[in-house]
Formats: structure tokens, sequence, C-alpha cells
């Protein structure tokens, strides 16, 4: 779009007066000249990410020959460095976003180096995962004092690299055992700036970042509180995706594109493939193979994180139906109280589950499908379509059908995709020839 030539075109037009498109201008002059140049801002934050490794690299090289005093010196001075960048910015450049992320990463990545270089000169004990845990906490006040939301995002992912060391891979827990804990303190830490920013900055890219990130974080570290029981463990996994599902669209996530709206993706993702995965016989059977399971469940961490979720679902939905009436409700958002009914159920009976989650998907499928028909929604239609394709799918594959019927099958549902998008076009074709003026 030419700004410039469009607003000419509509002058020599009679459509707008030079006044109207004068102001048209000056407001868009502002808008670029307030709005942050992004592409700057990302090689600022690379520059200043290349100049931290390399001054590390450099000092790698002849460190061997360097004296523990000249060692300390160095282990250091990137961190002065940081920080006198990050003090001129709060100083001369308080409104530069360039400024103020290209500082903090910088900085942020002399901390890290810093507290590495130092135990190693002085052979302070340590791993891995207490490492982590100090970057993460000496990092955190970069995020409020620069604002920064690269830090945010930097810290998260480091919280996160925390949470499967001590839960996953290390044996840090087992000295410390509350250790794998830690994580949902260093989670709620950021969540103040996670506020403002819904609040201040609703549209910006850092939110859409973070709308991403924290999901994602939360499910890797979701399965370190779990310890055995995979019965309750499944069933807490499938309430958090449909939490974030019924999360993503409040009002305050629902300003986000559907692309951007990391919570509503996770969460129908992770309850669509959780669905496939429990639509099998066998999925149950090994679900409640183990009997010790159930003799201690209100000592299991899953059970009580089951009962958290289930009942703030059961909060954002009960308060959307009185918000906006039950006709606004989406097909996915009540799934919870299904799954927690078939998993009561599920502890004496393993087929009734079965044949339920089943009917419940080929449901959702075909509602989907016909809410996409009618508002002549090709994405949603097909997504719908595609539900209740790969539920035949599987049950083929799951079926001891002749080859010869599966193929006939796997033909049928590619002919029902392109007859059905067929008439979708075309009648979307009509209505926008009856929507033209005559």
């Amino acid at each position: 779009m030419n700004l410039q030539k469009d607003l000419s075109e509509l002058i020599q037009a009679g459509i707008l007066s030079d006044s109207k498109a004068s102001e048209i201008r000056t407001f868009y002059r502002n808008k670029k000249n307030n709005s942050p140049n992004k592409l700057l801002m990302v090689f600022g934050v690379l520059g200043a990410t290349l100049i931290g490794m390399g001054i590390i690299l450099i000092l790698a090289h002849n460190w061997d020959e360097l004296a523990r005093s000249t060692k300390t010196t160095l282990a250091f001075l990137p961190l002065i460095i940081g920080q006198i960048a990050c003090g001129f910015t709060l100083l001369k450049k308080p409104e530069s976003q360039t400024w103020r992320e290209s500082s903090s990463v910088f900085l942020f990545f002399a901390i890290g180096a810093s507290i590495s270089l130092v135990g190693q000169i002085y052979n302070i004990p340590g791993n891995l995962a207490s490492f982590l845990l100090v970057w993460a906490l000496l990092s955190l006040p970069l995020v409020y004092i620069m604002k920064s939301s690269m830090i945010s995002i930097l810290y998260l992912a480091g919280i996160t690299w925390y949470a499967c060391e001590v839960g996953y891979w290390g044996v840090f827990w087992r000295k410390r055992p509350f250790a794998n804990y830690y994580y949902w303190g260093l989670l709620l830490l950021i969540v103040p700036y996670y506020y403002s920013l819904i609040k201040n900055s609703p549209k910006s890219n850092a939110l859409t970042f973070l709308h991403w990130i924290v999901p994602i974080s939360i499910v890797i570290a979701f399965g370190t509180t779990s310890k055995g029981n995979g019965y309750f463990t499944t069933l807490a996994y499938f309430c958090l995706f449909n939490f974030f599902y019924l999360l993503g669209n409040l009002p305050a996530f629902s300003l986000e594109s559907r692309l951007g709206n990391g919570y509503i993706k996770i969460g129908s993702i992770g309850m669509i493939f959780m669905l496939f995965g429990l639509s099998f016989s066998d999925s149950w059977s090994e679900l409640t193979r183990d009997e010790s399971y159930f003799e201690n469940i209100f000592q299991a961490n899953t059970f009580w994180a089951s009962i958290a979720l289930i009942v703030s679902c059961g909060v954002l939905f009960f308060r959307k139906i009185q918000q906006q009436g039950i006709r606004e409700i989406k097909p996915k958002e009540p799934t919870f109280l299904l799954i927690a009914i078939l998993f009561l159920v599920g502890l004496g009976f393993s087929t009734i589950p079965v044949v339920l989650v089943n009917i419940f998907i080929l449901g959702l499928g075909i509602i989907t499908t016909k809410m996409g028909a009618d508002r002549e929604d090709l994405p949603s239609m097909n997504y719908g379509m595609l539900i209740i394709s790969a539920l035949i799918i599987c049950r083929f594959l799951d079926s001891d059908l002749d080859f010869v019927i599966r193929g006939i099958g796997f033909i049928l549902l590619g002919a029902g995709f392109f007859a059905t998008n067929y008439w979708m076009m075309k009648r979307k074709k009509k209505d926008d020839l009856h929507e033209l003026p005559k």
C-alpha cells in the first residue's frame, strides 16, 4: 500500500479534502516515529548476544595462561560493562526499546558467564540445576528495571530448563526433595510483568510470544511434579489443556489473533491428541493395569492437581455461561466434565469410557463441521472433517478389517473432503454474487 499515491487519487476523485489528507499524513507520520524499529531491535539483541559470546571465546582461548587475579578481573568485566550499558540506557535512552533490550540481553549473558567463571576459578562445587537457579534469580530484576520482554522470554526458557534438569534428568531433586517445586515459585515471579503487558500492550509482539511460551513452559514442567501415578497424571494433563482453552477464550486473550493466542491452540491440540489416545481400549487397560495407583490416591500430587484444575475449569466455564449465555459455549469447552466422569467410571470399567470417548469425538467433529459450514468458514469446516476422518482411520487401524475395505474407506474419505470443499466454495461464490450491487 502506497499511502501517498492513494491519498492523491482520493483527492483527485473529490472523495477526500486536502486538509483531511494532511491530517492522515500527520497521523501515520507520528505513528511511524513513535513505533520502535523492530528490525533494528532484533539486530541489536543479536549483536549484543554475539559480542558477549565473542568475549567469552577470546577469554577461553587464553584462560589457562592467566593468573587467578587476572581471571577474576576478567570474569567480572562483562558484568561491569553490561551494568554500565544498562545504566546509560536508563539515564540517556529510557524510551528506546532497542537500547533496553540490547543492553539487558548483554547483561543477562554476562551474569551467566560471571557465575560460571567465578565457580571455575575458585573450584566452587555445584551442578547445572543450581547454576540455572542462581542465574534466573539474578536476572529477574532486569525484567522489571529495564522493562525487557526479551529477558522475560529468556527467563522463562531458563526456569523451564531448570525444571527439566531437576525433574527429568538430574539428581538435584534427590538431595533437595522439593527442588522440583521451585519452578512454580519462579514462574509466579514473572506474573506481574506478564499481567502488565496484557493490560498495557495487548497487541505487542512480546505478548504474543509470551502467550505461547508460558503455556508451553507449564506443559513441560507440569510432569516434573508427578511421580509414578499415570492414571491421575493423564487426567491432570487433560484438565490443564482444557484450562488453557478456556483461559484463551477470555476477553483479555481474545484480543489476540487465533494464531497469536497460544492458549487456545495448545489447549485445543492437546485435548484432541489426548482424546484420540483415550479412544483406544489399550490406553485404558494400561492406565488401570497397576492397581497400586489407587491405594494412596490422596497422597498423589496429580490427584490434587486434577481436583484443582477441574475446579478452575468449572469456575471459568460457568462464569462464561453467566456472562455470555449457554449459546456462546464452544464444543470443546465443557470437555473437562466428561473426562472427569469417564475417569471416575474408568476405575471399574474400561470399556464404557472407550465407547463414550469415541462418541464424543464423532460428535465434536460433526458439530465443528456444521458450525464451519454455517459460517462459511473453510478452515473450521475442514478441521471438523479432519477430526471425523482421523477417528475413522484410528478405528480402521484398530480393527481386523480387510485391507481392501480399509482402502475403499480411505478413498471415500478423500472424496468426501473434495466434495464438501467444492460445495462450500460454490456456495460462497454464489453468496458473493448475490451481495454485489445491482
